[in-house]
């Protein structure tokens, strides 16, 4: 199986560098533009399924999209929750007191929200248990950099920090050959 991940296209600058988690938040014009050119690189591409994260900066990126009446929406595709940390930035979250950065996997734990072992297990899942069973050739998924990045670090066993290091931009997508356990990146 060929999966296509997209990462979401821009959203409004006042969403750059936080912890948007589950925040609902909409593109801005840029990332709308983004999307469109997204919808026509892959207006002649055959997908067999088409799964969106519900969150609305994915949704809008797939609107454009001729495939956009396949899809399906989930929550399973949604980006960690961050809990009373979202739309924050790093800054900000220092600057409470609350939290001490000493390193990334402490960081990633003292933070509020969805624990990340649930985070990675509820990936793990929907890409290595639940796409296998659906016997299908070529799928678009649209999705988080977090997702796209907690994927890569099971297959290809990375660290934490090595996964989260990955850069994932707004509007790129990576192809995943199942098969082949290997990941093409496309920005």
């Amino acid at each position: 199986m060929k999966i296509t991940l997209v990462r979401h296209t821009e959203v409004e600058e006042a969403y750059h560098k936080r912890y948007n988690g589950h925040i609902d938040i909409g593109l801005s014009k840029k990332g709308q533009e983004q999307a469109k050119t997204l919808a026509k690189h892959f207006q002649t591409q055959l997908f067999d399924a088409v799964f969106c994260s519900d969150l609305l900066r994915a949704k809008e990126t797939l609107q454009p999209f001729a495939q956009v009446s396949q899809a399906i929406y989930t929550q399973k595709l949604r980006e960690k929750s961050w809990g009373k940390h979202e739309g924050m930035s790093f800054d900000e979250i220092i600057a409470e007191g609350e939290i001490e950065y000493q390193e990334f996997e402490q960081w990633i734990d003292a933070l509020d929200g969805e624990p990340y072992a649930e985070y990675i297990q509820r990936v793990r899942t929907f890409f290595l248990e639940y796409l296998p069973r659906l016997n299908a050739v070529n799928v678009l998924v649209v999705t988080h950099a977090g997702v796209i990045r907690v994927l890569m670090g099971i297959v290809q066993e990375l660290s934490l920090v090595d996964a989260f290091s990955l850069d994932v931009p707004y509007a790129s997508y990576v192809v995943y050959d199942t098969e082949l356990q290997t990941f093409k990146f496309v920005s």
